[in-house]
C-alpha cells in the first residue's frame, strides 16, 4: 500500500525546497519488456508537469524484479499534482497487470532519499552523517574536476566565459554525485550511516 495519501484539491500542502518521489514496482521477468515500454510513456508524461526536475530509473539486478524510479519535483505540492493527475491514473491503470504487487510510494525532502535504508524505508541517517558524507564527496570533486577540465576550457575558449565554465563544472560534479558516487557510497557505509 502506498505510503503517500491522496491529496484533495482543496487541501493545503506545504511547499518544500525540492522533493524526491520514490516509486517502487515489482515486475515479473516475463513482463519486464512491456514495463520498459510503459516507462517510455509515463516518464515523458511526468516531465510535462510543472516543477518536474528530472527522473532516474534504477533497474533490477539479475535475479531481482524491483524497479525503483526517483522523480524530482521543486515542491511537495507540485509532486502531488502529478501523483493525483488523471493522466497518471490512466497510465497506471494500463500497467497494473504488469505489477507483481501494488506500487510503493515515498516522498523525501532534499537529499534524504540517498540516506534512507531500502529494507527499512522509514529509517533515515542522522543529519550530521548526511552532511559529513556529502561534504566528503563534493569537496574533493570541486577541486579535482576543474583541474581535469582546464585543458578543455582552453581549447574550447571557455576560459573567457567563467559562467559557462562554472556551470559545466557544477553539472559534472552533481551528475557524478547523484548517479555514480553517492548511491554506491551510501551502500558501502550503510552500517555506519544507519547504526546508532
Amino acid at each position: 500500500m502506498s505510503t503517500i495519501e491522496s491529496v484533495k484539491e482543496d487541501e493545503s500542502v506545504p511547499i518544500n525546497n525540492g522533493v524526491s518521489l520514490i516509486i517502487r514496482h515489482k515486475v515479473e521477468p516475463s513482463n519486464q519488456a512491456s514495463y520498459e515500454l510503459w516507462l517510455k510513456k509515463i516518464i515523458p508524461a511526468a516531465a510535462k508537469f510543472a516543477g518536474h526536475q528530472g527522473v532516474h530509473v534504477l533497474r533490477p539486478a539479475r535475479g531481482n524484479n524491483k524497479f525503483e524510479i526517483a522523480v524530482r519535483f521543486s515542491s511537495e505540492k507540485l509532486a502531488h499534482n502529478w501523483l493525483n493527475s488523471d493522466e497518471r491514473k490512466s497510465l497506471l491503470a494500463q500497467s497494473e497487470s504488469l505489477f507483481h504487487e501494488q506500487e510503493m510510494l515515498e516522498l523525501y525532502d532534499g537529499i534524504d532519499f540517498w540516506f534512507t535504508e531500502s529494507p527499512a524505508p522509514n529509517k533515515v541517517a542522522t543529519r550530521w552523517k548526511q552532511w559529513l558524507l556529502t561534504t566528503a564527496v563534493i569537496w574533493p570533486l570541486t577541486m579535482l574536476i576543474p583541474l581535469l577540465l582546464q585543458p578543455f576550457y582552453e581549447v574550447l575558449a571557455f576560459s573567457f566565459h567563467p559562467i559557462l565554465r562554472q556551470g559545466l563544472t557544477v553539472a559534472i560534479v552533481v551528475g557524478l554525485v547523484v548517479y555514480l558516487i553517492m548511491p554506491k557510497l551510501v551502500q558501502l557505509s550503510a552500517s555506519w550511516l544507519f547504526g546508532k
